[in-house]
């Protein structure tokens, strides 16, 4: 098994701090992720739910977006925290947004409130992400 690293450690603090920010009415199940940039900087997110499911916002991309909004859009690894056993990767849209940004070998970390689980990466979890179209 690898070894984690503290910034993953310290990552995976922020994206638990993340995930009691939740809000998941409807579902329950809160979620904190926690995008590391190239720089260094770390940029947490949360599920943000909405009456009209299509709305909602998940944590992953909450992040992304944070981090977009700040200028960054290269990235060093993920973090997923759930409460869920095995902990939950992704889901197809967050991972497609991560494909925008990140190439195939990137680090997503799936971990628990206590501990960090699997590190996957983006390409395991999405093995042909949509890409533009070429022009003809």
């Amino acid at each position: 098994m690898e070894k984690i690293t503290q910034e993953i450690r310290n990552a995976h603090t922020l994206a638990v701090e993340a995930r009691v920010h939740a809000y998941a009415p409807y579902s329950g199940f809160q979620v904190g992720a926690a995008l590391i940039a190239e720089d260094g900087t770390v940029f947490s997110g949360c599920n943000v739910e909405n009456a009209s499911y299509g709305a909602t916002i998940c944590a992953e991309r909450g992040a992304v977006m944070a981090a977009n909004a700040e200028g960054h859009r290269r990235f060093r690894a993920l973090i997923v925290v759930t409460s869920a056993e095995p902990p939950s990767v992704p889901c197809a849209l967050c991972l497609q947004v991560l494909a925008e940004f990140c190439p195939p070998d990137f680090p997503v970390y799936t971990a628990g409130i206590e501990e960090i689980g699997n590190k996957v990466t983006l390409g395991e979890l999405l093995p042909h992400p949509f890409s533009e179209v070429p022009s003809n």
